[in-house]
C-alpha cells in the first residue's frame, strides 16, 4: 500500500504527534532536574539553561535540512531513523558525567529531533484534505501545549524517587515503539522533486543562530569585546542569510510565505510571543526550588495545574475563534498572557495555595490560545503550493524562537542576581521577579503585529460567518 489516506492517516496522524510529544517533553523535562544536574556537573543551576537552548537551537538549524533529505531519501526512512537517533542520543545523555560532552549530546538528539518531527508533521499537511487540515493542525499542536507542562512534574517525580539520568532513559521504550509504528504504518511514498541543496544559506543560517545565541548566553556571564563581537557577527550571518534567501534559486528557507500578512504575523510578533510564553515553564520550576524553597517533585506537581488551564481552554478555542475571530482573541488573550506573566513578579513563600492555584490555572489558558492561534493562522492563507515551505520556516522560527525564549530567561535572571547584590535588594526571588516582568515586556510588545492585522484575518480558516 503506497497511499496514506482514511484510518491509516489517522494513525500517522497520532505517531507524528506523539513522537512531537516526545520531542517537546525532551526539552522541556529537565527543567525540574536542573539543581540535581548542575550538583552532579558542578555547575550553577542557571548555567544549565544551556542544556535545553542548545537542544531547541539545534532543532532550529537542522529543521530546514529534513525537508531536503526526505525528497532524497524518503518520508519513510527519514522519520524511523531519526527516531532511532533520538532514541540513541537519550541513552547516551543518561550516561555521560562530563558538561561539554552532555551539551554536544543534546545538540545531536536535537538535530535527530529536527528530523523526526517536521518530517511527520509535512506528511499529515501533504496528505490531509483542505477541509480537514484546521483539525489535524490543532491535532499538531497539542504537544506544544502539554509537553512543557506535564514535563516539570514528571522530571521532579523521576529525580525524587530515581535520579536525573533516568529522564533519558525513559525515551527508550517510547522510542522502540515510534520506531516500529514508523516502519509498519508509514507507506514508501514516491520521493518529491529533487531540488540541490543549498549549503550557503544552511551555513549562513546554522552559523548565526549559533553566534547570536551563543553570544547572548556568554554575554550574560561577562560583557566584553568577545561576546559582543560574537553577537554582532551572528547578526550579520542572519542579515547575510535572509538576503541570499531572496536572492537564491533554490533556497533552503523560502521566504515567499512572509508575504501573507497572517504568516508574517505569527512568525515575527508571534515568535517575540513564544519566548516570552516559553521562558514560564523554565522559571517556574527554578523560583520554586530556588526561590521559594521546594523540592523538585513539589515544584513540578505545582505545574499539572497548569495543566489543568491547558485541557480546559482546548475543548472551547475554536468556538471562542468562531464567535470573535482571530484578531480580537490574540490581541485580548495576548494582553492576559503579558498580566499573566507579570503576575509571578508578586509571589514570595507567603503566597497561599488559594492565589497559586488560580494564577497556574489562568496562565495555562492563556498560554493554549495564544499557541493555538499562533500555530493555526500562520497556514489559513497559504496555497497548498507553498505548505512545504510556509511548514519548514514555521518549524524553524518556532524552535528558535522557544530557544530564545529559554535564553532570555537565564539572562534576565543573571541581571536581576547581579543588581540585587549591587544594589543590596534583599527580595526573596527578586531574580526570577525580574525575570517574569522581562518576559511579559517582550510578549507584551509582540502585539504590535497583531494590531496591523486587518480586522477578519484568518477567520475563513475556523470557518467564522
Amino acid at each position: 500500500m503506497n497511499k496514506l489516506e482514511g484510518v491509516r492517516l489517522r494513525w500517522v496522524t497520532f505517531l507524528v504527534t506523539g513522537a512531537m510529544f516526545m520531542e517537546v517533553l525532551d526539552g522541556n523535562i529537565i527543567a525540574t532536574a536542573l539543581p540535581d544536574m548542575a550538583r552532579s556537573f558542578g555547575v550553577h543551576a542557571v548555567q544549565l539553561n544551556v542544556a535545553m537552548s542548545a537542544y531547541l537551537l539545534a532543532l532550529g538549524v537542522f529543521i530546514p535540512v529534513s525537508g531536503w533529505i526526505a525528497d532524497r531519501v524518503g518520508p519513510r526512512q527519514v522519520f524511523a531513523c531519526a527516531i532511532a537517533g533520538f532514541t540513541l542520543t537519550s541513552v547516551v545523555c543518561g550516561l555521560v558525567t562530563d558538561l561539554h560532552t552532555f551539551i554536544a549530546l543534546r545538540v545531536l538528539q536535537g538535530a535527530s529531533g529536527a528530523l523526526m518531527v517536521p518530517v511527520g508533521r509535512l506528511l499529515v499537511l501533504r496528505h490531509t484534505p483542505q477541509a480537514g487540515r484546521m483539525a489535524a493542525m490543532s491535532n499538531l499542536v497539542w504537544p506544544a501545549l502539554v509537553a512543557p507542562v506535564l514535563a516539570p512534574p514528571l522530571g521532579g517525580f523521576i529525580v525524587n524517587h530515581a535520579s536525573w539520568h533516568w529522564i533519558f532513559f525513559l525515551n527508550v521504550p517510547l522510542g522502540m515503539v515510534a520506531f516500529g509504528l514508523a516502519l509498519w504504518l508509514i507507506p514508501k511514498l514516491e520521493p518529491a522533486t529533487r531540488k540541490p541543496f543549498d549549503w550557503t544559506g544552511f551555513v549562513l543560517c546554522g552559523g548565526g543562530m549559533f553566534a547570536l545565541l551563543g553570544g547572548l548566553e556568554q554575554l550574560s556571564n561577562a560583557v566584553d569585546a568577545v561576546n559582543l563581537l560574537v553577537c554582532v557577527g551572528g547578526g550579520m550571518l542572519l542579515a547575510a542569510a535572509v538576503r541570499h534567501f531572496r536572492r537564491a534559486a533554490s533556497p533552503m528557507l523560502d521566504l515567499a510565505p512572509m508575504r501573507f500578512p497572517t504568516f508574517r504575523a505569527a512568525m515575527v510578533g508571534g515568535s517575540l510571543a513564544r519566548m516570552g510564553i516559553s521562558s514560564l515553564p523554565f522559571l517556574l520550576p527554578l523560583m520554586f526550588q530556588l526561590g521559594l524553597g521546594m523540592d523538585a517533585l513539589h515544584s513540578g506537581l505545582w505545574l499539572l495545574v497548569m495543566f489543568a488551564g491547558n485541557l480546559s481552554m482546548k475543548s472551547v478555542t475554536t468556538p471562542i475563534l468562531r464567535r470573535f475571530g482571530y484578531r480580537p482573541v490574540m490581541l485580548w488573550n495576548g494582553l492576559l498572557v503579558a498580566l499573566c506573566l507579570a503576575s509571578w513578579a508578586l509571589v514570595g513563600p507567603a503566597t497561599p495555595a488559594a492565589v497559586l492555584v488560580p494564577m497556574l490555572f489562568i496562565s495555562g489558558m492563556t498560554r493554549s490560545m495564544q499557541f493555538t492561534c499562533l500555530g493555526t493562522i500562520a497556514f489559513a492563507d497559504v496555497p497548498e503550493r507553498q505548505m512545504a515551505d510556509a511548514n519548514g520556516l514555521f518549524n524553524v522560527v518556532s524552535q528558535v524562537s522557544m530557544a530564545a525564549g529559554i535564553t532570555l530567561g537565564a539572562m534576565a535572571v543573571r541581571l536581576g542576581q547581579g543588581l540585587s547584590g549591587s544594589l543590596g535588594v534583599a527580595t526573596t526571588a527578586f531574580e526570577y521577579k525580574l525575570a517574569f516582568v522581562v518576559a511579559a515586556t517582550v510578549a507584551l510588545v509582540g502585539l504590535l503585529d497583531t494590531l496591523r492585522l486587518p480586522q477578519g484575518a484568518g477567520d475563513h480558516f475556523v470557518a467564522r460567518k
